[in-house]
């Protein structure tokens, strides 16, 4: 199905979502059509902020949005789902575009597995009739399902299309870049080097992946790393929860910006705990990088003051790696609560690799090293 075909048969002009790689095509169709333009497309910090944007931009204007999201953003959208678009409280009518990542038969990573199974279900289960999407669909089907779905839409309920692989093709092709020098993966290779054998607690995404990998070329153990693989933007909660009950250990998180952005109020409660053991890292490059390179709203967005704010005592940006080096060694020997913000150009390389252990060996291991600190 062709990207533009899709977006006209919706008859939409507003979307908001969350990046996702099943999605590309019609990420890089917005960001061609639109960019970022409050009236059109916004890209937010997580899904349960877009269904809220989604449902004050209905209730403005009367006209029906779309918000699109990984299914992975099912969780998220359950609340605003149940409690505000529901037709027993508000019928605001909302059409879900959903990538369906680990969907049954179809090989993917193990974060993906569980979520993949239950996409289906947990639309049913929120009331939202939902349509399947892929290369095969034809916009006869489509045109013919759209009619189906405006008249569920007229009765305040939602409506949703889930996105194989593929499902959506033909989208111009856009590239993603910032100003910054720094590699990500480069970056990660110095915090490696300055952890020494301190515990990482790294996020979503190719961050993890790079992480392993570096510690493979190191010839080094995965035990002192834990990869956060799914749950975006809740490595620095389970970072505090391991420095909590680990006082006399200095525990690392290696975090970004949109993970960082997703679930902004875990920095209130780290700053409000202040653990002194605790050295939190956002690489900051402004962009939704592993699916895709979309950005996020972190390159307007003053971090450093954020964390200052939210009781942080010590916080630093950095835009190179001599900078880098000095508070990464500042940080390891300090005895304060820190965050270390550093900026990141957008780029992997190709061939970057996945995990080679399950994620159950992978908290097996790390509980392992963790009961021998």
């Amino acid at each position: 199905m062709k990207v533009d075909r899709f977006t006209e048969i919706l008859g939409a002009d507003f979307y908001t979502g969350v990046p996702d790689s099943k999605l590309k095509a019609l990420c890089n169709y917005l960001m061609d059509r639109y960019g970022i333009d409050p009236h059109h497309h916004v890209i937010a910090a997580n899904e349960g902020n877009c269904t809220a944007l989604a449902a004050g931009y209905h209730l403005a204007t009367g006209k029906v949005p779309v918000v699109y999201m990984q299914n992975s953003g099912e969780g998220n959208v359950i609340n605003p789902v149940a409690s505000l678009l529901n037709d027993k409280v508000y019928a605001i009518p909302v059409i879900f575009i959903v990538g369906w990542r680990g969907e049954p038969g179809v090989h993917d990573e193990p974060q993906h597995i569980y979520q993949g199974e239950v996409t289906i279900k947990l639309l049913e289960d929120m009331g939202i009739e939902s349509f399947v999407v892929d290369k095969e669909t034809t916009e006869e089907e489509l045109v013919a399902v759209m009619e189906k779905f405006r008249g569920i839409l007229a009765e305040g309920k939602d409506v949703a299309f889930v996105i194989r692989g593929g499902g959506l093709s033909d989208a111009p092709k856009v590239e993603y870049k910032n100003d910054n020098t720094m590699v990500r993966e480069e970056i990660i290779k110095h915090i490696v080097a300055a952890s020494g054998e301190d515990p990482i607690v790294s996020t979503t995404g190719k961050a993890s992946r790079e992480l392993f990998e570096t510690r493979t070329a190191n010839g080094q153990s995965h035990k002192y790393d834990f990869l956060t693989v799914g749950s975006m933007g809740h490595s620095s909660s389970i970072a505090l929860g391991v420095a909590i009950n680990k006082p006399e250990q200095r525990i690392w998180c290696v975090d970004g910006d949109g993970a960082v952005l997703m679930h902004m109020g875990a920095m209130a409660v780290i700053g409000t705990i202040r653990p002194k053991n605790l050295i939190h890292i956002v690489i900051n490059n402004a962009s939704h990088e592993t699916v895709g390179g979309m950005p996020t709203v972190a390159g307007s967005v003053n971090l450093v003051a954020v964390a200052k704010a939210c009781g942080y005592p010590n916080v630093v940006s950095v835009d190179s790696f001599e900078a880098l080096d000095r508070e990464l060694a500042n940080a390891k020997a300090g005895d304060e609560l820190c965050l270390i913000e550093v900026k990141c150009s957008i780029g992997a390389r190709e061939d970057l690799g996945r995990p080679t252990v399950s994620a159950i060996e992978n908290k097996e291991n790390f509980m392992n090293y963790l009961k021998e600190l």
